[in-house]
């Protein structure tokens, strides 16, 4: 999936940039003098002394209530939407992992499925409400981040401590990893208090 946003965005981006480009191009070395042909009227560019934005483009909306909130809308929006693009790069799921099957050779395992096993153990454990589980990292050194929700009578150190020694451990070994360095956050589940009529 990010890989499929990526593309598309830079091909996007890539596709404005050359337009724009060509479009600054044309004008600035009046090709469509030169070459006698015509563009269409709302074409910005259509001599070398055009600039890219004038006097008129850049004064036309400034005395109206509405522009500078609209403004700072869309750059705010836009500058939401690159931050959380820049933060799916970061965090990239792992596709696979690489298994030393003892044979010399090497067998990959799907990390969805790795994933889905953590979770399913992980729930097991006395008090945990909910796990996520979520591989990061190299194929050949993966890392996983691990969110569980608690019960309110769950013992979060010895909670803690069995998700290490156990279901980790697990994961570790079945994948024949010398290390699966783990980020576990805990959260309790909240109960909302009850009317007593």
């Amino acid at each position: 999936m990010l890989r499929t946003v990526n593309r598309v965005l830079l091909g996007l981006l890539g596709l404005g940039l050359f337009a724009l480009g060509g479009g600054v191009l044309l004008g600035g070395l009046d090709l469509q003098r030169r070459w006698d042909f015509g563009v269409p009227g709302w074409w910005p560019f259509r001599g070398p002394d055009d600039v890219v934005l004038g006097t008129e483009g850049r004064t036309r909306w400034r005395e109206e209530g509405w522009w500078w909130p609209t403004v700072i809308a869309v750059l705010a929006v836009l500058l939401a939407l690159l931050l959380w693009w820049l933060l799916a790069q970061r965090r990239r799921r792992l596709g696979g992992v690489l298994v030393n099957s003892g044979d010399g050779t090497a067998a990959r395992l799907d990390g969805g499925t790795l994933e889905d096993v953590i979770e399913e153990e992980a729930q097991t454990l006395d008090g945990v409400s909910r796990a996520h589980v979520r591989l990061t990292g190299r194929s050949t050194a993966p890392s996983a981040r691990v969110r569980l929700l608690l019960e309110p009578h769950a013992d979060p150190a010895r909670t803690l401590g069995r998700l290490s020694q156990e279901t980790l451990a697990h994961a570790r070994d079945s994948a024949g990893l010398e290390t699966l360095p783990s980020k576990v956050r805990l959260k309790e589940v909240r109960h909302h208090a009850r009317r007593v009529g």
